[in-house]
Order: C-alpha cells, then sequence, then structure tokens
C-alpha cells in the first residue's frame, strides 16, 4: 500500500473528504515549489498532484498553460522534478503525483521513468492523454518496479458505459472530471453532474474524486454526499500567484476548506 491509498484509507476511517491540490512543478522555483508542498503538508493538504510542464498541455486551459510555459521558461525539466522530490523525500511524507503528458514519460523511456519514480518517491501518475486501451506500456512497465507508483484513472461525464472498464482494477481514487473542457471553469458543471458521479460511485471500489473549475468549498456543498473529496489546481494557481506564493496564505486557504470540506 503506498502512501496515496494509505492516506485514502484513513480518510474513509475517520469520515473524512479528501481535499487535493495541483500545482505546477518549477513555480515560483523549485526551492519554493518545495517550501509550498511542505506548507501544504503542514496545513492538511491530503495529496498534491505536481504538473509538470509540457508545451502543448491539451488538457488545461489559459491560466495552467501560462503556469506551464513561464515554469519550461525557467529551465525546469523532468530530471530537475525528480531531483526536488527526491531532496524533498528527505523530511516530507506527503503522497505525490505526477500529472502529466505521455510524451514525456516516452521520450525519458518508460521503463526508467518508472524506475526512477520508484526510486525518488513518487506515489501516482495522472496522464490525461493516456486512454485506457493504450495504457499497457506504461502499467506494464510500473508492474515490473517495486514501489512503483500507481496509474490514477480519469472518467468524465462522456465516459458512460466506459466507466466499468476504466476502473477496472484501478488503485488510488478515480478522477471524476465535473465538466467539458479544459481546466479552470469556475465551477461551470457539467448539467448532469450529480448523476454522473452517482454511476461513478455506484461501480468503483475506491474513492470519488470530483475537479476541475473547484474554488471553494460551497461549490461542492450540494455533492458532498456523492464524492469522497476534491482537487483544486487553477484557483490555488491564481492564489498563489496573486500573493507572490505566500505560504501562511497558502495554509490558511487549504484549513478554510478542509474544514468547510468536512464541516
Amino acid at each position: 500500500m503506498n502512501r496515496i491509498e494509505k492516506r485514502m484509507e484513513e480518510l474513509q476511517k475517520n469520515n473524512e473528504k479528501a481535499f487535493i491540490t495541483y500545482m505546477t512543478a518549477g513555480l515560483p522555483d523549485m526551492e519554493r515549489m518545495k517550501e509550498l508542498i511542505k506548507a501544504q503538508e503542514e496545513a492538511g493538504t491530503d495529496v498534491v498532484e505536481l504538473g509538470i510542464p509540457f508545451s502543448d498541455p491539451t488538457a488545461d486551459g489559459p491560466v495552467i498553460q501560462d503556469a506551464s510555459y513561464r515554469s519550461i521558461c525557467r529551465g525546469t525539466n523532468l530530471k530537475k522534478v525528480f531531483t526536488a522530490v527526491e531532496e524533498l523525500r528527505k523530511d516530507c511524507e506527503i503522497p505525490l503525483i505526477f500529472m502529466m503528458y505521455y510524451n514525456t514519460i516516452l521520450y525519458y523511456g518508460v521503463d526508467a521513468f518508472a524506475q526512477k519514480c520508484a526510486e525518488v518517491g513518487v506515489d501516482g501518475l495522472i496522464v490525461p492523454d493516456l486512454p485506457k486501451e493504450e495504457q499497457d506500456e506504461l502499467t506494464d512497465a510500473l508492474a515490473d518496479v517495486k514501489n512503483a507508483p500507481i496509474l490514477i484513472q480519469l472518467v468524465a461525464p462522456v465516459s458512460c458505459n466506459r466507466v466499468p472498464m476504466i476502473l477496472e482494477n484501478a488503485r488510488g481514487y478515480v478522477y471524476c472530471v465535473s465538466s467539458m473542457g479544459v481546466t479552470g471553469q469556475a465551477a461551470t458543471f457539467h448539467k448532469n453532474v450529480r448523476n454522473y458521479l452517482e454511476s461513478v460511485k455506484a461501480v468503483s471500489k475506491i474513492p470519488v474524486m470530483m475537479g476541475f473549475g473547484i474554488r471553494t468549498a460551497a461549490d461542492v456543498e450540494n455533492l458532498k454526499d456523492t464524492i469522497d473529496g476534491c482537487i483544486v489546481g487553477t484557483y490555488f494557481i491564481e492564489l498563489m500567484e496573486e500573493n507572490y506564493y505566500n505560504l501562511d496564505v497558502a495554509k490558511e486557504y487549504i484549513r478554510t476548506f478542509k474544514r468547510e470540506l468536512n464541516a
């Protein structure tokens, strides 16, 4: 059982909802990125999704695209992120997920990538442009490595009858995309979001997380009975940018969100 699964189990035992954040690797720089991750652990974030910058992020809206571009311009690459995570793991145990595109993994080498993730302490992977039918190369590589990260599955309102197939043997949690299109759409959820989430919940053996467009706990207040937690990305990046990556601002936001989410 890796860190993600352990945290999910602890939350379920305590009847608590998970709060997960997304942030772009390398911003505002590598050192302060590590400080921000540690601050989130202190404040109670359950999992951090760390976006690996990519030149053509097809699932991301303007805010995350811009963050990815700025990080690349500052020299961020996968090797540097691996080094930062390895350093972070000396005194930080928060579950970490790489959210990234498959080209980056292919360029690094699939087998070498799986091995390196295990070595430095990456707990999970989200690969938005890798559908279930094309995951075998990556899942085979991960299966061959001890302590390899788990692959988090994404489902969307259009997944419909594919959900049971997508979630077969899924681990960690299922990431439910709550709207059509890209990230950062300010709580403009799919019109049938409740039915969609309930249908995923009915077949999922693992916790169900809701993401895309969430800013505050109030955004999911009417859906808390159908989800096990939620993910905030675009708004968290905006908040950090507006406040110059102030750690106290980050901690206050996280504590408030988690308290209200579990009220």
